[in-house]
């Protein structure tokens, strides 16, 4: 503690934020990580892996019930009223109270199929939070690519072993997001799946709202409600950089008595090895003021057609189980699934519980569309 606050005084007088990370010089792979260069001198690290094994071709299409298996109707409307308020329906009519200010409509299929290891045109994106790593997702990077998944997670800027450019602009919410596309557009194939975690949930949103036709599915843990991101005008992350590493033992022990359900050794370990929370005060700070997106609003929610899996650990003192709950009430085809063990970082805490509903979830498709049956034929009746 002592020595935090005494780097801080440092800190105010040099006017310079410490331990701050320095672009990387060096490009190189090793030890199964890329870095990749998003843009001239914006270097982010990426955890790439595959199967030992040569992959299998992919799935071809089923032809069964009349070649409409895992085929899913995506139809609703949206109407959105002139004080804010936001009706969901289906394809019916609606009598409606007042004039809307506007109706969205939407009316498609896309197939829906089982992603199953070691498949080649399947490739697995994970993507953490503020002041998280790729390291937070080691569990599930070993697990699926044990059973023969593609995977692909990066470090945010100024995160993990990724380059921190000192300019609060780099870390605004549309700059994250184009790094994100970047690295989406470098590994995606065919079925892509993304996982996020907490903010890391708003980027899957907005990659599988840009491209719906390689975004197969989309994990979504403890990511919290449809709402546009605003950031906090009254937010202790609003104080100086200097002052916020002198808090910064303080802050290490708010999140992990908010993030996990229980505080003992094993967390703090846990806590460690993810390498979460280990950020300089100024990505912090940054990270934090430039979540600004008011695009992703509900209306934006409710016109993905991709399926969604939402894990939400009951303990989670970030993100209340109401927001969830109402996002899977906006989304157009979502799970929800409670852990009671778990709470924010409950990739940590459950790994093999979240493995578990993960694969699931990577293994599920929709029921043949009762429309694909073959029609009865008539039979005679005994006027005829």
């Amino acid at each position: 503690m002592l020595t935090g606050v005494t780097e801080g005084f440092l800190c105010c007088l040099l006017g310079s934020p410490p331990n701050a990370v320095g672009p990387l010089e060096s490009v190189e792979s090793g030890d199964g990580y890329t870095f990749v260069e998003v843009k001239p001198g914006r270097v982010l690290r990426v955890k790439h892996a595959g199967p030992a094994s040569a992959p299998s071709p992919p799935s071809p299409p089923d032809t069964a019930q009349g070649g409409r298996a895992g085929l899913v109707r995506c139809q609703r409307r949206i109407t959105v009223y002139r004080n804010g308020r936001l009706l969901v329906g289906g394809g019916g009519r609606r009598r409606r109270a007042r004039r809307p200010k506007r109706t969205i409509h939407i009316d498609c299929e896309r197939r829906v199929t089982s992603c199953k290891g070691a498949q080649a045109d399947v490739v697995l994106f994970f993507i953490h939070g503020v002041g998280g790593s790729l390291a937070i997702w080691k569990a599930q990077l070993d697990f699926f690519v044990r059973l023969g998944y593609e995977v692909v997670a990066p470090d945010l800027a100024g995160h993990g072993a990724s380059s921190a450019p000192q300019v609060a602009a780099a870390y605004t919410f549309y700059a994250l997001a184009e790094d994100m596309r970047a690295i989406f557009k470098r590994y995606a194939k065919k079925r892509n799946v993304l996982i996020g975690h907490s903010y890391g949930v708003s980027f899957c949103t907005f990659l599988a709202h840009e491209y719906p036709d390689l975004v197969h599915k989309v994990i979504m843990i403890n990511g919290g409600g449809p709402t546009a991101l605003e950031p906090s005008i009254c937010s202790i992350f609003n104080m100086p950089a200097c002052v916020l590493h002198c808090l910064s033992p303080c802050l290490a022990w708010s999140f992990l008595k908010a993030g996990f359900a229980r505080q003992g050794a094993k967390e703090k370990q846990l806590l460690k090895e993810g390498n979460a929370f280990n950020v300089s005060s100024f990505v912090l700070r940054a990270m934090m003021s430039g979540q600004y997106w008011p695009e992703g609003d509900e209306v934006y929610h409710a016109e993905l057609t991709v399926p969604v899996l939402l894990v939400h650990g009951m303990h989670d003192k970030f993100v209340p189980v109401e927001e969830d709950q109402r996002m899977a009430e906006i989304l157009l085809l979502a799970f929800l699934k409670l852990i009671d063990e778990g709470s924010h970082m409950v990739m940590l805490e459950c790994p093999e519980t979240v493995n578990t509903l993960l694969h699931e979830f990577l293994l599920w498709e929709p029921e043949p569309s009762p429309r694909a049956l073959p029609e009865p034929q008539p039979t005679p009746t005994e006027e005829e």
